[in-house]
């Protein structure tokens, strides 16, 4: 062999050697010399791009809203993180469904996190319009909690146009057997992806015995909404449906979540959109702002990141200062809020509430709903049972409940 080909050869071999380091996975998912830097973007810091941006994230190009919508479209499934509180998140959501509908009128549906699998058969007759709307609020607060407002123009947008909501999450029954252990019909679970691990682990605060429960809870959450989301693409038999999948950001970021999972089952083309907050303001850093260790991880964060600001609704609802428990005859009250219009109006725990200004009072929306009819300064009636007798107290109202 002469010194040139000597000279190839080696080259070969520094080639082959150099692409197989590249392709070999990192042996430990905090190393940092496998990172993508600026969380996730390997071309651009979001701190460096004004708010409204969308930057590309295996380009780091900055795109138009229409040119994302251009690079999802191939995809039969475009998952949209979010900070659950977060406004601007969820007008960047809704941006996204609006325009898929127009570019693809009835081939889109939406799945929720906020609404579980057993809450199925109640979103088909809310999208029939069969569900009254009090029931609907009722039904997101049973399978999520308060925040109705937040997805509010979501629900109006999708009622609107026809568009079917799938509720994604696992039951609660699930839930209940999983935590003690007990025999239960539990989608197919894999707890060995080493990022997604590690970086849940970051974000639940150690590896100790302790947050495996939480980890493994995360897991069900996550294969049940992946398995979901593969029995709707299975069932399309025109296979031309897209499914946009609204969930917290940690299930969708990275792709280890909910993606990967559902890719697993059902192999198929899939988009990830985040909208980011760079930076918590000041004001919200105390209550919303979480520590968390930092992992690296060698994954882009999504395909597309969506700058916006972190910007929750203004607290200024009408409240009466009381917890709730829905009974057959009424709402039980279980804790009063010191300072508050129920307690100035003299409400005590284990009242029944039973009507507001003449009207029957079955469930909690019931009262929030009527009270923000209302306006600080204004009154309203309450009639309640105590101690077996029925009494009227006046509440004057503020917002928060509070001076």
């Amino acid at each position: 062999m002469n010194s040139s080909s000597v000279t190839n050869a080696i080259r070969i071999v520094f080639v082959v050697a150099v692409v197989f380091l590249a392709l070999s996975p990192a042996r430990n998912a905090h190393s940092s010399s496998y990172a993508v830097p600026n969380d996730g973007s390997p071309y651009t810091n979001l701190k460096d791009v004004p708010v409204g941006s969308i930057i590309h994230v295996p380009t780091g190009l900055r795109v138009s809203s229409e040119a994302l919508i251009d690079g999802v479209s191939g995809s039969r499934v475009i998952y949209v993180g979010e900070t659950h509180d977060n406004m601007a998140a969820h007008r960047a959501q809704l941006d996204i469904i609006r325009a898929l509908e127009e570019r693809f009128p009835g081939e889109i549906a939406v799945g929720m996190e906020m609404f579980r699998r057993s809450a199925q058969t109640q979103l088909y007759s809310w999208a029939k319009g069969e569900l009254p709307l009090r029931e609907f609020k009722k039904l997101f607060r049973e399978n999520w909690g308060p925040g109705y407002e937040l997805y509010q123009p979501i629900f109006d947008y999708l009622k609107e146009h026809n568009i079917p909501l799938i509720g994604l999450k696992s039951s609660k029954e699930t839930e209940g057997h999983f935590r003690k252990g007990e025999m239960g019909e539990y989608p197919e679970m894999n707890f060995n992806d080493e990022y997604h691990r590690a970086y849940a682990m970051s974000t639940f605060g150690g590896h100790t015995e302790k947050v495996e429960k939480p980890y493994r809870m995360l897991t069900l959450w996550e294969e049940s909404m992946a398995r979901t989301v593969a029995d709707f693409l299975r069932t399309d038999r025109s296979g031309q449906k897209k499914l946009v999948v609204l969930a917290g950001g940690f299930h969708v970021q990275y792709g280890f979540g909910i993606p990967k999972r559902a890719f697993r089952r059902t192999p198929h083309a899939y988009s990830i959109v985040l909208p980011t907050v760079v930076e918590v303001p000041v004001e919200l850093k105390e209550s919303r702002e979480m520590e968390i260790e930092h992992v690296s991880i060698p994954l882009y964060s999504a395909d597309y990141l969506w700058k916006v600001d972190y910007e929750i609704l203004p607290d200024n609802r009408i409240r009466l200062g009381v917890m709730l428990q829905e009974q057959e005859s009424g709402l039980l009250v279980r804790g009063v809020g010191d300072n508050s219009s129920a307690q100035r109006a003299g409400i005590k725990e284990d009242d029944l509430l039973i009507e507001v200004d003449g009207k029957a009072l079955a469930v909690v929306p019931d009262l929030a709903d009527y009270l923000q009819t209302k306006s600080p300064g204004d009154s309203v009636i309450l009639k309640l049972l105590r101690g077996g007798k029925t009494e009227k107290v006046t509440a004057i109202l503020t917002a928060n409940g509070k001076h």
